[in-house]
Order: structure tokens, then sequence, then C-alpha cells
């Protein structure tokens, strides 16, 4: 058996490549390092002058991503209408529309507003405008997008929505939410569902889209077998709801919801557009679902994203400190690129623990390490902009919008 000692040092090459090379910086010019960003000025800025943590995209891996995804859809058929919670840029969704997206799916009314800002059409909303806040925002945004569209779920709210909508002069683009296995949200399928359909369809200020039914349980089922069967139970309702409101002359423009995990059998299921989202970036509880060739490991999709760190100190035998900590949402799932054999570990609200055994390719006080984080979603609304590389190049930088603060919420 070979012992870690000589794994390392067989594999000394791939444990360089892990760690990010050092460039010449010694003349970059820190104290212009954001007008350089403002100015997209990218010249002599390598991984090594990156401020940390700090997010760092594969911009190869990442339109690799994205082709394979476009591609899929078109050969199921079914549209794309990414949802932006994963990524929250307007760079990454005009990328995705330019490959053949319809638009995109958000989160939060911030979101809504700030991707059709940016110029993307066809956002929709996928939850209902509860507040009186959210519901001025909706009609708002509707006024000055037209293709914007949002969903219902209740009775109540669509008789505000109703109301509003017809004070401001404006016809609010809706699909109502049915229940797809995850409770947070959805009226029940069947004859509620179509009541829903035909209410929101006689509104005089209200145009009816179809359905949205998002199987969120399903996307992180493990096994390509047991998740294509957990889709098919938890879409079998709005298939129901679906027949029920074409049975009764109402349109159905859209059956919207599908993940990442569930891409490539959702079409099979009554969906008409897909919902994915981070199969752009993908993260490290994502890729233990397993994929079709595999129930092991999800390769359909790269890892296009990292949080670069820095050894901050090495006082104790085995094991490095760095500054991704848990106000940078560090993980103990989390994976470190390349050296496999490293865990992670909490330490505290700017600390993060990098552990190994048996000594070998140890890391050095200074060293840039990348390491996947454990969810997405969660993590992007830490920071406020991705760093694109080519390499050890920076070429880019893209804001990341609809985060905290009172004017993104």
């Amino acid at each position: 058996m070979t012992s870690r000692r000589q794994f390392f040092a067989a594999n000394a090459g791939v444990l360089l490549a892990s760690t990010v090379a050092r460039a010449d910086t010694k003349s970059y010019p820190y104290s212009e390092f954001e007008q350089k960003i403002a100015k997209k000025d990218f010249r002599g800025m390598t991984k090594d002058v990156l401020p940390t943590p700090c997010m760092v995209v594969d911009i190869d891996l990442f339109e690799k991503n994205l082709k394979t995804m476009a591609d899929a859809a078109k050969v199921a058929p079914i549209f794309l209408r990414p949802h932006v919670k994963v990524h929250k840029s307007v760079d990454v969704a005009k990328r995705q529309q330019a490959l053949g997206a319809i638009g995109i799916t958000s989160a939060t009314i911030a979101e809504s507003e700030l991707m059709s800002a940016g110029g993307i059409k066809g956002v929709l909303w996928t939850k209902q405008p509860a507040s009186r806040n959210n519901l001025m925002r909706a009609i708002a945004l509707t006024k000055k997008d037209p293709t914007f569209m949002f969903v219902i779920d209740d009775p109540k709210v669509a008789d505000e929505v109703e109301e509003a909508a017809g004070a401001a002069k404006v016809k609010c683009r809706v699909a109502a939410s049915v229940f797809a296995g995850l409770t947070r949200q959805g009226i029940a399928n069947g004859k509620p569902a179509l009541e829903l359909a035909q209410k929101l369809h006689s509104s005089k200020n209200i145009v009816f889209e179809g359905f949205m039914a998002y199987s969120g349980a399903a996307s992180h089922t493990k096994g390509f077998s047991a998740r294509k069967k957990k889709t098919a139970e938890d879409l079998s309702g709005v298939q129901e709801s679906m027949a029920l409101a074409k049975k009764a002359g109402l349109p159905v423009n859209i059956v919207s919801g599908g993940s990442t995990g569930t891409y490539n059998m959702d079409h099979e299921f009554g969906l008409t557009e897909l919902e994915c989202g981070s199969y752009v970036f993908m993260d490290s509880i994502y890729k233990k679902v397993g994929g079709k060739s595999d129930d092991n490991i999800y390769t359909d999709f790269e890892s296009s994203l990292s949080v670069l760190t820095t050894v901050d100190s090495k006082r104790h035998p085995g094991q490095v400190t760095i500054d991704y900590g848990n106000k940078a949402m560090l993980q103990p799932t989390d994976q470190v690129k390349g050296m496999s054999w490293m865990q992670v570990e909490r330490q505290g609200a700017e600390y993060g623990i990098l552990r190994w055994k048996d000594g070998g390719g140890e890391l050095k006080v200074g060293d840039r390490v990348e390491i996947y984080c454990s969810n997405l979603d969660m993590s992007t609304n830490c920071y406020d902009r991705y760093y694109i590389a080519k390499g050890n190049d920076i070429v880019d930088a893209w804001p990341i919008m609809g985060r905290s603060g009172a004017a993104q919420r």
C-alpha cells in the first residue's frame, strides 16, 4: 500500500498546482487596485494580488458549463429560465441569455429589480408579493418592464394584486405556484389549483401565464434513478393541474420548475422551462448527488468557482490557519481544490483551519489555496464580486448583486 508520504512525493506536481502560483508582484500598484477594477484594467493582475478571502471563477470551466446546459436544453427540448439566486450577477445572466435562455428566475424582488435594470428581460420572481412593500415594488416593476412575471399561491394575494394593478393601470403577468414536494409554498394541485388559475385568468388586471412547480427535494436526491423517481412523484400533481386547466380552456403558456440535479429529466414530466441555477459554478454538496453515469459523483458540470484564501499562520503540526472563516461562510463540507486529503474546519469569524495527517505536502505561511464552497446560494451572499480568471491571470470582475442591506433587499 502506498503511504501518504510516498503519495506526496510521487505527486509533487499536483500539490504545486493546487496552490496558487505566486507572480512577481513587487511592482504591482496596490493603491490603484480599486481604480483598476473600475476601469476594467486587469493588466498585470494575477490571483496573487487579490484580497482574500474572495471568489474566483475559472472562465473556461464556467463557459463549458453554460454551453453544456444550453445544448442539453435544445436537445430535450425545454426552455431555460435559469435561477440567479446562485450567482446574483447580471454579467452571468447576459451570458446565459446569449446562449438561448428566455429569461431568468429570481428569489427576491430586489434581484428582480436589479436584473431588470441591468437589461435582463423575462424575469420570473418565484415568490408572491405578500407584503405591502413587495406588492408595490412588483407593480412598479411591471410598469417599467412588461416582461416581468411573478407567482401567486393564495387567492387573497390575487385580490390584492388585482386591486393594486388596477389602481396603477397595469396588467401583471402571473403564474400559479403549485405544490411540488416542498411545503414552503404552492397551492394544492387538482381542484384548488384549477380554481386559483381560473381566478387569475378572469381578473381584469392579471394575465394568467401558467404554473410554477419547483421540486427542490428531488434536485438533491442521491442517485439518478432515485432522483428520477422522486421527480415523477413530485411533478405528478402539476401534470394533473395542467390537464384540468387546459380542459377548462385556460391558457398554459409555461410550466416552470426544475433544477441542476434534474435538468436532464424534467422535460419528461410536463415542465416547459427549467429554473436550474447551480450548474454555472457547482458546489461541493451538489457534486455528491451523483449523475446518470455515476451515482457517487456528479460530473455533468465542472466546479468553476472557488474561494481563494491565504495561509495566515502555522504554529501546530499538521495544520494551518487560513483567513476564510465563518463570516465568509466557511463550512466543514468545503473541499480543498487539488488536495483531497485536506480537512476543512471552522475556527472563528475570520479564521479557518486546514488539517492533514501523516506529513508531506505541507502548506506554508503566505500560500494561497483555493477551496470549493459547500452551498453557493449562501456563500455568494457574502461577497461583492467575482474575480474572473484565465489560468493565473485575472481578466475581469463581475459585481454580485441583490445580497443584503436595505437597498438590495
